[in-house]
């Protein structure tokens, strides 16, 4: 028997050795691959490549900031928390390559929203590692792009019921989040804490500052997706930011982009919300896709003087 698997094992290992070979032999051997993928990548020159491994270090930022606050990569457990983000998000490709994809069309609706009401543009990558820009719902429960439970979303706002849930509005649920960000800013006087609490909640995040008496999220000791949220947010837009670097080439024309859409005004209710999507030349399949915030086949105008917006793809 141990001859049969020692045979077996000298007979694998050449087959493994060619399986698991990380790069090119000779520096021939690479130019030729890089000519390969150059040909196969149109507009991409051979210095924008990523490398030819399976798996390759790069190097992590030496500085960094967010929201204008400098990060302390100084601190070892700061820097290695940044570090293990930057590896797991830059080889979790499917995963990436989509936040990247719906980052571009969702980026320029959110985008103005948050300038207007004077919130730093690195808060857009909230709903990005909160849902993926899609309509998630939580094991709690919590809903949409943004993430929100149904009392915090009526809190700040939001209708929230059997037809109508606008956790599931991008507009309207970037408003609530925007609402709740600026209240957070007022109680802890810095972005990078606000981001946490948008993780952990304001009282959370205040009473571990308290009772661990520090005033940073980088100081705290905090349950484990606590601790690698903000990282995760830091990951995530250093990626995007630099997509070359971390091995991401992907066309202009492979990304998502904001599609053109009227507003039509609802002031009566609707009763058959599939003959109303038919009204407006398209079905009800489309209809949801634009306004997912519509929960049911009907829409009842509930109050006196009332008015619901329902987008309609324009047609090109």
């Amino acid at each position: 028997m141990k001859n049969k698997v020692l045979s077996v094992l000298i007979l694998a290992v050449p087959v493994l050795a060619g399986s698991f070979r990380l790069m090119p032999d000779t520096e021939k051997e690479t130019a030729k691959a890089k000519t390969e993928v150059v040909e196969a990548r149109p507009g991409v020159t051979p210095d924008e490549l990523p490398g030819f491994v399976n798996a390759r270090a790069f190097r992590a930022p030496t500085e960094l900031s967010f929201a204008g606050e400098q990060v302390p990569l100084d601190d070892p457990d700061v820097w290695e928390r940044l570090d293990r983000e930057l590896y797991v998000n830059s080889y979790f490709h499917s995963s990436t390559i989509f936040l990247i994809k719906r980052a571009s069309r969702w980026f320029p609706l959110v985008n103005p929203i948050l300038k207007e009401e004077g919130i730093p543009e690195d808060m857009a990558y909230l709903p990005l590692i909160e849902s993926g820009f899609t309509n998630a719902v939580s094991p709690a429960g919590a809903a949409g792009h943004w993430q929100l439970m149904r009392t915090t979303a009526r809190e700040y706002g939001l209708e929230v019921n059997e037809e109508v849930d606008e956790r599931y509005h991008p507009v309207k649920a970037t408003q609530a989040a925007v609402k709740f960000l600026k209240k957070s800013h007022a109680k802890f006087g810095n972005w990078t804490n606000v981001a946490a609490s948008y993780n952990i909640g304001m009282s959370g995040l205040q009473r571990r500052l308290k009772k661990q008496r520090v005033e940073s999220y980088y100081d705290l000791l905090l349950n484990e997706e606590t601790k690698r949220y903000v990282f995760r947010l830091l990951a995530i837009r250093e990626i995007l930011n630099n997509q070359n670097k971390y091995g991401f080439i992907i066309p202009a024309d492979q990304l998502y982009y904001p599609e053109k859409v009227k507003k039509v005004e609802v002031k009566k209710s609707i009763t058959d919300l599939t003959a109303f999507a038919f009204k407006h030349g398209i079905n009800y399949k489309i209809l949801k896709r634009h306004n997912p915030w519509l929960r049911r086949n009907t829409l009842t105008i509930k109050k006196s003087g009332k008015i619901y917006e329902i987008w309609i793809p324009e047609k090109s």
